[in-house]
């Protein structure tokens, strides 16, 4: 499959998405999860974090550390926030520590790209490594130095952990998809 190919294959689930939170047996927090869901991929999300990821590509100076996080926590952390949060909305639930819980996962996931990208080996990742510091592009391992961006994943990995106290044991499953993702080789 190619890029196009992936792109509609992309827009279709995400209309999918919407259609599924549409149906009637929902319930009554259908429309606060859509509202978040289009949020999440539209304007102030996902889209606005590829925007700014692509002006990146063109702009004169690379981009600092602040701007690469907004960047990040946009581009992938919106969306993983709202699948984070969805069970709670749907419960009617608090989703405060899910929410904290995601960003620090959001962030700790790029963190672990951006390191992959650098010691990665392309037939365990899947796409091709050592790209981003090929195009020149600013990226936490390029702004923190590898060590302090292994340092930072674990910090946010931690972060993440802790927001999911209130939870208890009942966590243990997210606790481990945040330990996965700052360990993992793919």
């Amino acid at each position: 499959w190619d890029e196009a190919m992936a792109v509609l294959a992309g827009d279709s689930l995400q209309t999918f998405a919407f259609e599924l939170l549409a149906a009637p047996k929902v319930g009554p927090h259908a429309l606060t999860l859509i509202r978040g869901l289009a949020q999440s991929s539209g304007k102030d999300g996902m889209v606005s974090g590829q925007m700014l990821d692509i002006a990146a590509e063109t702009a004169a100076e690379p981009l600092t550390l602040d701007q690469i996080t907004k960047l990040q926590s946009r581009k992938t952390g919106c969306l993983i926030e709202w699948s984070a949060t969805a069970g709670a909305v749907l419960a009617g639930e608090d989703a405060a520590p899910l929410r904290q819980y995601a960003r620090a996962l959001g962030l700790a996931f790029q963190i672990a790209d951006d390191i992959l990208d650098v010691e990665g080996d392309a037939a365990k990742v899947g796409k091709a490594v050592r790209k981003d510091a090929d195009a020149g592009k600013a990226t936490f391992v390029s702004l923190l130095g590898l060590a302090e961006a292994k340092a930072r994943a674990k910090d946010l990995c931690e972060e993440a952990c802790a927001a999911l106290s209130p939870y208890g044991e009942a966590a243990a499953t997210l606790k481990e998809a945040a330990r996965f993702v700052i360990s993992r080789d793919s």
